[in-house]
């Protein structure tokens, strides 16, 4: 399993950020899965280099630098460490992130050797079942940018918006999740030809906790999670982590 920890702009203390990155380094030293932490910019250059402790990003620039104030440029993060990159999440969608852009964005990141966490998801379900085409979009239109061997290589995050802070009734299902794994397949099937379309990884994003990361995770077809707030607390995310061992 690949579990990223994002820890958005919830940590505002060296000291914090540092006792989260020992705990997903500790529980990395096990083995059992893959655990990438992706602080805010300023955290990132604190981690660089530390050996046994994965680093992501929770966004990058669609240029490539240069008199762009305020933007962190693909090469900037490939230069200190950074092994994965989230791209498309539905909070920088809900800011006003185009398909197109987020399409940019994926190809720095493969352009400088890291691997894109592309995030998908609807808004909202409707009874026409409308929101399948929101989620195609947005994968197709990646995909159709990317080569052949780049295809293989994305990290696809289902983060239906709807079901985030969710919990009980209100939450998705196993059920639903793994008919939307499949549904991702099946776009996945237009760009990858045969079984090969099995290489890229579909992680889930939506109120993950202990009481239903295994059940989220058994028969579902999920290969890990993007884990938000959760991430940012050392006994909630070990819990996480824990509970699918």
């Amino acid at each position: 399993m690949l579990l990223i920890g994002n820890w958005k702009a919830y940590i505002e203390s060296t000291a914090k950020a540092k006792a989260l990155a020992a705990s997903a380094k500790r529980l990395s030293a096990k083995g059992t899965h893959e655990i990438v932490i992706a602080p805010a910019y300023p955290y990132i250059g604190m981690f660089a280099g530390t050996k046994g402790l994965v680093l992501g990003a929770q966004d990058v620039s669609h240029t490539t630098g240069g008199a762009q104030t305020g933007e962190v440029a693909a090469g900037q993060l490939a230069d200190l460490g950074v092994s994965y990159v989230i791209a498309g999440h539905s909070e920088r969608r809900a800011q006003g992130e185009t398909n197109a852009l987020v399409t940019e964005k994926v190809r720095h990141i493969f352009a400088h050797g890291m691997i894109p966490v592309l995030c998908v998801g609807e808004k909202v379900r409707d009874q026409d079942a409308q929101y399948l085409k929101e989620v195609r979009e947005q994968i197709s239109v990646v995909m159709q940018a990317l080569s052949p061997k780049e295809r293989l290589q994305v990290v696809i995050a289902y983060e239906p918006v709807w079901a985030i802070g969710k919990t009980g009734a209100d939450a998705i299902t196993a059920g639903d999740l793994a008919e939307m794994v499949l549904y991702i397949r099946k776009i996945l099937a237009d760009y990858i030809p045969g079984r090969a379309n099995a290489k890229v990884r579909i992680l889930y994003g939506g109120s993950v906790d202990a009481g239903n990361i295994r059940s989220l995770a058994s028969g579902t077809g999920v290969e890990g999670f993007l884990v938000g707030r959760a991430s940012t607390d050392v006994t909630t995310f070990s819990g996480l982590v824990k509970a699918l061992t």
